[in-house]
């Protein structure tokens, strides 16, 4: 089976990175998988996804521990930290807790960077299945943000072999989704890592299990755009994605660029949500233990935008103490049907002030209406003259609404649904 059918619609779940950075535990884990089971599975959020340093003992937010010994088996293969992950002891790995959410009908990711432990190949460890040793498969190109790990040679057998090794480590651990950090955009090597993300792709395939793979981080170079549809199923269309509003407006030229390579398996990737109660140990880049400082128009404009986009959904904040306006924003059924059903988006119209992306599924044709101006304005006549539609149902609002002189907020969106 192709690993195009892996991801038939866009991926939805919850990732640990931006509240707790790179220090989650696993009663944390587990606290928000219960938590998503009881409240957001029946509306498509099915992964939970564990982000980066997860085999780093004291590992405390964002920042990370330079050179500091990570938890190994004997394979130089990263294993979780079993004082955050007790589950983890006498070599389970991320088993005990995989099964955990797959008894509560989730998937399970995990984070992890491109390469082969530093550590390892310092140490000159064995790799499972051949004689060489660490040492013999790496390359000193090294990710200029983390100091974990060194590349690995794929064009030796082994180094294709440290991968293989990899994987069928995670699938017995049941993992349902991989994101891959340093591998999209390398602003020191000038493009992808694709021998290397070429590698995960055929480890992933010969592991015989069906996991996504996720490619980070972006911006997402579009001359490789095939290259990424043929070898993964996400791909970062930014870097780290926080709750600013010229973070947010750009996505709309890179939604527009991206929009002719969305398709079943394939999802270009807006990045997470920082919505919601988010920053709890992540204090770098969303400004502290802090709620999202998106307004509650500009929530509606990111969310109708990544929706119509059909870029996967990644919640960011945390979802025991979720708010009741931000699990609206999540369990919206008449916006998550747009989301599953439409088959053709593109960007429809755009000047200073407004910007309009068309949408079509089998039954009904969709409109979001942006009002990116700095002042709460009403639709021009000029501009609704121009959709083919003169009104429909208001998804968020849940009324029928007419689009000419409809006033739309600062930063705000009217995301209509309307009759083929």
């Amino acid at each position: 089976m192709s690993f195009l059918h892996f991801a038939q619609t866009p991926p939805m779940g919850w990732n640990s990175w931006d509240c707790y950075g790179a220090s989650v535990t696993e009663a944390e884990v587990i606290a928000h998988a219960d938590f998503m089971a009881e409240h957001l599975k029946a509306y498509g959020w099915e992964y939970v996804v564990v982000d980066i340093q997860w085999s780093e003992p004291e590992a405390k937010s964002t920042r990370y521990n330079d050179f500091y010994p990570l938890c190994m088996d004997d394979y130089s293969r990263l294993i979780p930290a079993e004082n955050r992950f007790p589950s983890a002891k006498d070599g389970a790995g991320f088993k005990k807790l995989g099964d955990y959410l797959h008894q509560k009908g989730l998937k399970f990711g995990i984070h992890i960077m491109r390469g082969i432990p530093r550590q390892a190949v310092h140490q000159n460890t064995p790799i499972k299945g051949t004689d060489k040793r660490a040492r013999d498969i790496a390359m000193n190109s090294i990710c200029p943000w983390n100091s974990d790990m060194y590349g690995v040679d794929v064009s030796l057998p082994e180094g294709q072999l440290y991968y293989d090794s990899l994987l069928e480590l995670y699938a017995s651990w049941g993992v349902d989704f991989i994101k891959v950090d340093d591998i999209g955009d390398s602003k020191i090597y000038g493009d992808a890592h694709k021998a290397e993300i070429k590698a995960i792709r055929r480890a992933i395939d010969r592991s015989g299990r069906e996991i996504v793979l996720s490619l980070s981080p972006g911006p997402a170079a579009l001359k490789n755009g095939s290259f990424f549809q043929n070898h993964a199923n996400m791909w970062r269309l930014t870097d780290d994605f926080w709750d600013h509003w010229d973070a947010l407006y750009a996505m709309f030229d890179r939604a527009a660029e991206w929009a002719p390579f969305v398709r079943p398996g394939n999802w270009p990737d807006c990045d997470m949500l920082p919505l919601g109660h988010i920053g709890i140990r992540a204090v770098d880049g969303g400004g502290g233990d802090s709620w999202t400082r998106f307004t509650e128009d500009e929530q509606y404009l990111l969310m109708s935008l990544w929706t119509i986009f059909q870029s996967p959904l990644m919640f960011g904040g945390t979802l025991p103490d979720i708010d009741p306006f931000t699990l609206r924003l999540l369990t919206n059924t008449e916006v998550l049907e747009m989301y599953r059903r439409i088959h053709t988006k593109k960007e429809f119209y755009r000047d200073q002030e407004w910007i309009i992306w068309e949408a079509l599924s089998d039954t009904a044709v969709y409109y979001a209406i942006f009002n990116v101006s700095d002042q709460t304005q009403t639709i021009p006549k000029s501009i609704a003259a121009l959709l083919p539609i003169k009104s429909g149902t208001e998804l968020w609002q849940q009324k029928e609404q007419t689009i000419a002189d409809a006033e739309v907020p600062t930063h705000g969106v009217r995301l209509l649904k309307g009759s083929i």
